[in-house]
């Protein structure tokens, strides 16, 4: 009995080690394989807290971020021949942690890192020798990146690896070809600016002569809106004067008089040559109207 306090101890002792022993926890930047006696038996870990079996089991944890691995400069020729030395990376990350596992020698990182580096320079390889250098240095990224992730997503599947991107940090251009290239591709770029100038211009002058033909055609309607308006108006005067007439003909005799008066002898520089006795003058010689 004395001992019993001593026994109780030792068993929350051995309890704690074995649940030390037992359980692992998996975090979020990782994934976890478990083992019995060598052989997998698990690799679906969620994080947080798990369990095994102290002896019979052990668990082996990989990174799940995404990995960048730089690789040093590789030659690969052009269709036409030529050499080029490209520096690139990598970004890849374990989407298949089993397969990873076993295609990699126990989930080594470095083997890892070789194979896919093969792959990708094979990509590489192809998509270069379909290009002259010209179309290499001018190529847009993506469509460069986009054709060398294709060609290596197949020998990626099987490392259980995904393959995130392929960025090309530098192209060595030969020496003897580098100002040739340069060269055409000024020339190239002249063409293209040239070309667009062009095109600009032919839509001014499109432009241009719409506007001509719009303002000839607003100017044309106003003209003719202008003469229907003036025409109405000579008739609306006429047929004012008419009715005028036809009221007191000899006031209207005598206001058309006036107008002949103010246009015939208002400027100091006409010359008119009339008799005094002409019927011109009939309303300034009479003081008072009949």
């Amino acid at each position: 009995m004395a001992n019993r306090p001593f026994l109780v101890l030792i068993a929350a002792a051995a309890a704690a080690v074995l649940f030390v022993l037992s359980a692992f926890t998996v975090r979020e930047t990782e994934l976890a394989i478990k083992f019995s006696f060598g052989k997998i038996v698990n690799s679906d870990y969620s994080p947080g807290l798990h369990f095994m079996v102290p002896v019979v089991n052990n668990v082996r944890k990989f990174e799940k971020r995404i990995i960048t691995r730089n690789y040093p400069s590789e030659q690969f020729l052009t269709s036409e021949g030529k050499i080029l030395r490209i520096d690139f990376y990598i970004k890849w990350k374990i989407n298949d942690v089993s397969t990873f596992y076993q295609a990699t020698s126990g989930g080594d990182e470095e083997i890892a890192a070789g194979r896919l580096g093969s792959i990708v320079k094979d990509g590489i390889k192809g998509v270069i020798a379909r290009r002259t250098i010209q179309q290499v240095v001018a190529a847009e990224r993506t469509e460069f990146t986009g054709e060398i992730l294709k060609i290596a997503d197949a020998g990626t599947r099987g490392l259980g690896l995904q393959l995130m991107d392929v960025r090309v940090k530098k192209i060595d251009l030969p020496e003897e070809v580098s100002e040739s290239v340069f060269n055409r591709m000024r020339q190239d770029f002249d063409r293209q600016a040239k070309q667009l100038r062009a095109e600009g211009e032919e839509n001014a002058e499109k432009l241009r002569s719409e506007a001509d033909r719009q303002r000839t055609e607003l100017l044309a309607d106003a003209r003719r809106d202008a003469e229907i308006a003036r025409g109405e108006g000579d008739a609306g005067a006429a047929e004012i004067y008419a009715k005028a007439y036809s009221r007191n003909p000899e006031f209207y005799s005598f206001h058309r008089s006036l107008q002949a008066y103010r246009e015939a002898i208002g400027s100091d520089s006409d010359v008119l040559v009339i008799k005094p006795d002409s019927e011109f003058f009939r309303y300034l010689k009479r003081s008072t109207p009949r």
